[in-house]
């Protein structure tokens, strides 16, 4: 019995020609099939076959055997199903032994007249028949069929395509909160799809790929620092994967290919505090939104403690606050914080104290806690809000004749 992928073709063929020949050509072979039709050339009728081609990859080749070779004291030989793939062959025992006569070598099966056939043959067959399922099934997911993936890997294993993957990873972060990491893992699978349009296994990221990748991507405009995050982004991937045995790795690219050496020190945009007072001390122009006054405050605060990231001041609430301190965790950590309250930073939030306000509302005017709720809502609240602000810092710019522009990042320097 042979598991094997077809395709099919159509030649025409002499009518007389041997109808059982096969045809050998380099890795492939072929049985043919014939049916008679007539067709008219030259004004002559010739009768031609059809034959129908039947080509045959060379892959897993099973069936049931009796090894003669072996005959035990009681003149029995065991059974075994005998695997070929690439002229090497691996043989597992059935676990029954009959009298070779009884074994009928071209059918490969059990003669009539062997002793309890019924219930041999039903166990070879169903042994047969879950190989051939397991082969189907790895074929299926596009995995090469061999010993190893046969016997040691296809029930532990399983495969997907690395953009399936990315999307479960991406979804899973999602679910956890993680918005931010989200949006980079979804950029990273968004930079491989468009370098490799179609459906990529783990198997296929090489040292060679993963250099293709880089050069697409110095192509495509990104930074030395963006490719190091969406190459950092492919590695964490690729490892899970191997973690979550989705493929077996047999040598990971990784280990040659220098994530690291992307990174490239970015110079610190610091503010000179002469430029701090000036932005304190000038008036608010009356032409200037909403958002002109309160983009200075946050500014301000920012940097009057310690240089607190944005969105750790949007989530600060009231109970984070202690005894002049204030207490949070680092989104982008996790990691605990905590800074003195300077005199000025108080006063900015003395500023937005609303009446009425519990321990667990938002201090600032950013997040609404019984709107915005989840993770999702409060990160795209968060970007918003954001973007209001850095557009009127860098007016403040204009107005202060700053060299540089001033953005939420420039305060925590």
């Amino acid at each position: 019995m042979i598991c094997k992928a077809f395709s099919f073709c159509t030649v025409l063929v002499p009518a007389d020609a041997d109808r059982q020949s096969e045809a050998k050509s380099g890795l492939f072979r072929a049985k043919t099939g014939d049916f008679r039709r007539f067709v008219t050339h030259n004004v002559t009728h010739r009768v031609l076959t059809t034959r129908v081609v039947c080509i045959i990859r060379k892959h897993m080749k099973i069936k049931a055997i009796c090894r003669t070779e072996i005959i035990y004291k009681n003149g029995k030989s065991p059974l075994a199903i005998r695997f070929t793939h690439q002229r090497a062959h691996k043989l597992v025992s059935l676990g029954i032994s009959v009298e070779p006569r009884y074994w009928d070598k071209e059918a490969e099966m059990l003669t009539a007249a062997c002793p309890d056939r019924a219930i041999l043959q039903s166990k070879i067959d169903s042994t047969l028949a879950s190989y051939r399922k397991k082969i189907q099934r790895l074929e299926a997911l596009d995995v090469t069929v061999d010993f190893s993936t046969l016997f040691g890997t296809a029930s532990k294993y399983t495969p997907q395509f690395v953009g399936t993957y990315f999307r479960e990873r991406i979804s899973d972060m999602k679910r956890a909160g993680k918005i931010n990491t989200a949006i980079k893992y979804a950029a990273t699978q968004t930079s491989l799809g468009k370098f490799h349009p179609a459906p990529l296994r783990f198997e296929e990221i090489t040292l060679t790929l993963l250099n293709e990748f880089e050069y697409f991507l110095h192509n495509e405009g990104n930074q030395p620092n963006s490719i190091a995050t969406k190459f950092s982004v492919l590695k964490a991937v690729y490892n899970k994967a191997i973690v979550d045995k989705i493929f077996l790795c047999k040598e990971n690219p990784f280990l040659l290919y220098k994530v690291g050496k992307h990174w490239t020190a970015t110079r610190k945009r610091a503010i000179h505090k002469e430029d701090i007072q000036r932005l304190m001390q000038t008036e608010l122009p009356p032409t200037r939104s909403r958002y002109a006054e309160f983009a200075r405050d946050i500014f301000l605060f920012s940097y009057f403690s310690a240089g607190i990231n944005f969105k750790d001041i949007a989530t600060l609430r009231h109970a984070d606050m202690d005894e002049g301190r204030i207490y949070y965790r680092r989104h982008k950590t996790g990691k605990p914080m905590t800074c003195r309250l300077h005199p000025l930073a108080q006063q900015i939030i003395n500023k937005y104290i609303r009446k009425g306000s519990s321990q667990e509302d938002y201090i600032f005017p950013i997040l609404d806690r019984h709107e915005h709720r989840t993770e999702q809502q409060i990160h795209n609240r968060v970007h918003k809000v954001l973007v209001h602000i850095n557009r009127e810092l860098k007016a403040w710019s204009k107005l202060l004749g700053l060299t540089t522009t001033l953005t939420t990042y420039m305060a925590r320097h």
